[in-house]
């Protein structure tokens, strides 16, 4: 399927996704990592096609280095939002919960002129953690303003609690200052919380890999992917991005450059999986006017999450065309 018939299709299925009327959340396939100390990896980030850019207070930050990083990204945050040609979000990673720097860090950036998106907290372990975090954001935005939550997690303790923490952030979100959107699976932290090494198959991690996206589809989350540490292997990137994404994943974590049209590129859908979502949206369609509800499509009765699936294809695909 030559790209000008690929085109057309995303513009046909994105059209056809509008029956809907769902209000979609920003897709993060390629979450970017940005150190928050470092003024031109900023601005550099801002001419990638990166969805989401995380600037660092964290692991991408020498101790002696958080307070510049701080610094520096309030400065970043009062000039506003770089306005771009793409939607996309614009995040930072503060340090986590218990370290004493994340309380500066949540300060710093809730305290510029215009607030970011979204804030990334690394190394949530326990419900109690959300609840905390959830009174200290209380202090500094008001009670009409909602950023939206990414929440890591990194540790044996964080996936034994994970639905408790994940039901835990649901319920605060109702009333709170946020919207959970994404769990981030931190492999590297995990593997040395547990203490296991890392191999090219990952097969050491599976089981965790693959409860973080059954949860966070179970609570309507995104799941964002572990880290590709060789980044100069673009090959071996492209092959473990299309691994997780069949396994449910929606985006992966990304530390240079270089790996982001990668990343961006593998977490779209396929021409097959675009002419699928494509016929089973125009069916439903034409059900709809007929008066009709449950239909099937290609021999296979058609159920809601069948049709989400295809409305999620159409989210992709409207990236392809904006």
């Amino acid at each position: 399927m030559n790209s000008i018939i690929r085109q057309r299709l995303f513009q046909q299925i994105v059209s056809l996704a509008k029956i809907s009327g769902r209000n979609y959340n920003i897709p993060r396939r390629a979450l970017l990592y940005v150190p928050g100390d470092d003024p031109k990896k900023i601005s550099k980030s801002f001419t990638l096609d990166a969805d989401c850019i995380a600037l660092d207070c964290e692991d991408g930050v020498a101790i002696n280095r958080k307070e510049n990083a701080r610094e520096t990204i309030r400065s970043f945050l009062d000039k506003g939002k770089p306005t771009l040609s793409r939607d996309y979000d614009l995040g930072v990673r503060i340090n986590s919960l218990e370290t004493p720097y994340w309380q500066e860090d949540l300060k710093a950036c809730l305290t510029a002129k215009f607030l970011p998106d979204t804030i990334l907290v690394p190394k949530i372990e326990t419900d109690e953690t959300v609840r905390l975090f959830s009174d200290e954001l209380g202090k500094y935005i008001a009670t009409n303003q909602i950023l939206n939550l990414i929440i890591y997690i990194e540790s044996a303790k964080a996936f034994i609690n994970l639905v408790d923490i994940c039901k835990t952030t649901e319920s605060l979100s109702k009333t709170g200052n946020f919207r959970p959107v994404c769990l981030v699976f931190g492999s590297d932290d995990f593997c040395a919380n547990i203490g296991i090494t890392r191999t090219e198959d990952a097969n050491e991690v599976l089981y965790a890999r693959q409860k973080l996206v059954l949860v966070a589809k179970a609570f309507h989350l995104q799941a964002i992917d572990m880290v590709y540490i060789k980044y100069k292997d673009l090959e071996g990137l492209k092959m473990q991005c299309q691994q997780g994404m069949r396994m449910g994943y929606t985006g992966k974590q990304v530390i240079h450059p270089g790996q982001v049209s990668v990343v961006q590129d593998a977490f779209l859908p396929s021409p097959s999986q675009i002419e699928w979502a494509l016929g089973l949206l125009k069916s439903f369609e034409e059900h709809q006017k007929q008066g009709k509800g449950a239909f099937t499509y290609k021999g296979n009765m058609i159920d809601m999450p069948t049709m989400k699936q295809a409305e999620n294809t159409a989210k992709l695909a409207r990236l392809k065309t904006s």
